[in-house]
């Protein structure tokens, strides 16, 4: 996929920014010490990039669909 290479990095960053906040998520403690306003806030944080993460995987994976197809429809018009 001639041009995709940076779309593809982009699904390796964004798959490794996911897998670090979930990691974050996960270590959060279960105790009433939780409702400490600083673990929320950090909770929130890790949340919101968890999100971006996604959000980014997304995106870069319609690119490389996108460039996949139009791939497909040029090989097809030269074929």
């Amino acid at each position: 996929m001639i041009g995709l290479d940076s779309a593809l990095q982009g699904l390796v960053r964004s798959q490794s920014s996911f897998d670090q906040a979930a990691g974050k998520i996960a270590q959060e403690p279960l105790s009433p010490e939780r409702q400490n306003p600083q673990n929320q806030a950090s909770l929130a944080d890790d949340m919101v990039a968890l999100m971006l993460a996604r959000n980014n995987y997304e995106d870069n994976l319609k690119t490389v669909q996108t460039g996949s197809e139009m791939q497909k429809k040029l090989l097809d018009l030269l074929a």
